[in-house]
């Protein structure tokens, strides 16, 4: 191997990546199409830092596909996929299906043979599980509906690579090149009977699943008992490596049997530690993955037939995007989410290359036919960002919200002293508490699938941009008193209360804050009722922890009063000086100190611990035997 050379590669591919991902999510692009377009710009076609290892690179790289795999099974449990298998099967199976015999038509259409052309549409038919996923758990999408489908139907095209592989051979036009990657097969059970290979492939998944409940396991507690963090990882890596090259010597998809691997040990004790050893070298084989497809972007072929090039990679996007769309709207999703799923979707995948690359050796497709698919494959997936990014800015905004706007905009002229600007885990708890009192509200919820659901539980919301003057005006803001803002995303929240303030100033603003810096933005923009949303929740565990540790229920509830009374002053003090790092923190540390010896002091105080009323086992033997008192 060469050294040095080695060593230069590795430079470019981690300085494209150190300089082009920070730039992209700067500038709202996202990490995947930073990855993107920095290998386009070291690849061979623009600066030329790296040339024809660039193949070589990218199937190395496919192995982020393996762990990303391995760890999104290692989230679901194996009841949660059997209540999936509705949209795996129905979903996922007629978006294969019909996509896959629409592009066969179109290229029969054309003049290609009946084999290449259901080789082609089958190809084509699947979408990259690395773009997408990465992509949609970026914008916090993967527990949406737009999630929960794309992962289905992702999940049943990383099972359909399965039998196109076995498929294959038999649409053969020419001679198969016995020279070709894959024209070895199934590695270990190629030379076998065609039953019994069947009866190894499934051995094989048998033993997958054997091994994770009963052999694994044990494992992994010999290892976890030495201690040594660095042997845990190496045997996580260990397992999937091995995984994967039992997957491909048996003739089935290495990302597919690390994620059943991942499933089976979802429910481990082990499931955190695996996931945070394995996630770096996902991340980092992700990125590589995403950059050496940007990089392998053939733009001198691209350059040869433009026109044919643009008209295959927008009919492709269009198409699919086009069906995607169609079978969202039968699985009865909201129009937001079928549009998030349908622009997710609509490219090429990662497979194809290597689908490509396994047809042409098998004498499927020739090279003439295969080489303009494959960049194909390669620009869809590097628009892909692009289009989730338009949808997101321009589609969502003007069309996402028509078929939901109608019902309610009548409605909306009601005039409540309150409104509440989001009605998820923060403002559904205020606006029941409020209705509980009989204090009524105008609810604004920007979630389109969750307005629908707190109206079939009885609750009148009116869907809409909180930070917009006039559905704020229709809201009755001119004549409320109060605006409480719920919303979850801090960028929003500060544009509403700047909308707030400008035109409706008779507002009395009580807004969420996120954290510490959160509430610091929103004190500099002049709100005083400033609430952070996990402030409760932890003083409420402290306080608990205090009392299972012995000290008087009475004392862990003074205690926690005067850290939040001292806390909230200090939130304010500091407010004032969070830009300038020095006297922040010198400061922040006068304030800890004091805050330590003010408990110190209140703990040396005898009068609070004689009071033992608040005490949950005092007061359960005084009322069990009133008698003895």
């Amino acid at each position: 191997m060469d050294t040095a050379g080695f060593l230069y590669q590795a430079t470019v591919y981690l300085v494209a990546a150190v300089v082009a991902v920070p730039v992209a999510k700067r500038l709202g692009f996202g990490s995947v199409l930073g990855y993107l377009v920095a290998g386009v710009l070291i690849g061979p076609y623009v600066l030329g830092l790296v040339g024809e290892e660039g193949q070589d690179v990218m199937h190395f790289a496919e192995f982020g596909v393996v762990l990303m795999l391995f760890l999104i099974g290692l989230e679901l449990q194996p009841r949660m996929l059997w209540r999936m298998r509705g949209p795996i099967l129905g979903l996922g199976g007629l978006q294969v299906g019909v996509t896959a015999a629409g592009i066969a038509g179109l290229a029969m259409a054309v003049g290609l043979a009946w084999q290449s052309s259901v080789a082609v549409g089958l190809i084509l038919a699947l979408s990259s599980t690395a773009l997408v996923l990465q992509t949609l758990t970026e914008k916090g999408l993967m527990r949406a509906d737009s999630g929960h489908h794309s992962f289905a139907v992702l999940l049943f095209q990383d099972i359909a690579v399965i039998p196109m592989l076995g498929l294959f051979p038999l649409l053969a036009t020419a001679i198969p090149d016995p020279s070709g990657r894959h024209g070895d097969g199934a590695g270990w059970i190629a030379h076998l009977p065609g039953w019994l290979q069947t009866l190894v492939v499934l051995g094989a998944v048998a033993a997958i699943v054997l091994a994770g409940r009963f052999l694994i396991r044990p494992a992994f507690r010999v290892i976890a008992g030495t201690r040594l963090p660095e042997l845990f990882t190496a045997a996580s890596l260990l397992l999937v490596i091995g995984i994967a090259l039992l997957m491909t010597q048996v003739g089935l998809s290495p990302a597919l049997g690390t994620f059943l691997a991942g499933v089976v040990l979802a429910d481990s004790e082990y499931r955190h530690e695996l996931e945070s050893d394995i996630g770096p070298f996902k991340g980092l084989l992700l990125g590589l993955f995403f950059i050496a497809v940007g990089a392998s972007i053939d733009f001198n072929l691209v350059a040869a037939n433009p026109i044919q090039i643009a008209a295959m990679t927008g009919g492709l996007i269009a198409g699919k995007f086009l069906l995607l769309f169609l079978l969202g709207r039968v699985f009865r999703m909201g129009l937001d989410q079928n549009l998030i799923f349908a622009f997710a979707l609509a490219q090429g995948g990662e497979f194809g290359f290597v689908l490509f690359s396994f047809a042409v050796q098998q004498g499927v497709l020739t090279p003439e036919v295969a080489n303009p698919f494959v960049v194909v494959v390669a620009l869809s997936m590097a628009l892909t960002p692009l289009l989730m990014l338009l949808n997101e800015k321009l589609v969502q905004p003007r069309f996402g919200t028509t078929e939901r706007q109608g019902r309610p905009a009548d409605a909306i002229d009601e005039d409540n002293p309150v409104i509440i600007a989001g009605f998820g885990n923060f403002g559904n708890i205020v606006g029941r508490l409020l209705r509980a009192n009989h204090v009524a509200a105008t609810v604004l919820e920007y979630d389109s699938d969750n307005v629908e659901m707190l109206r079939k539980l009885g609750y009148k919301v009116f869907y809409g941009d909180a930070s917009r003057v006039d559905l704020l005006r229709a809201a009755g803001a001119e004549r409320a008193e109060l605006l409480v803002i719920a919303l979850d995303d801090h960028e929003k929240i500060l544009a509403l209360v700047e909308t707030v303030k400008k035109h409706f100033p008779n507002l009395s603003i009580f807004t969420r804050a996120n954290g510490r810096r959160a509430a610091y933005e929103l004190l500099e923009a002049g709100i005083d009722n400033v609430y952070r949303e996990t402030l409760d929740a932890a003083l409420r565990v402290g306080t608990d922890v205090l009392a299972r540790l012995g000290f008087r229920a009475f004392q862990a509830h003074r205690a926690a009063q005067i850290f939040r009374r001292h806390d909230e002053v200090a939130l304010r003090e500091l407010a004032h000086l969070h830009r300038d790092e020095s006297a922040y923190i010198s400061r922040a540390r006068q304030r800890i100190a004091d805050l330590e010896e003010v408990l110190a002091t209140e703990l040396k105080d005898e009068g609070t611990q004689r009071d033992a009323g608040w005490d949950t086992e005092s007061l359960r033997r005084e009322f069990a035997n009133p008698s003895e008192k």
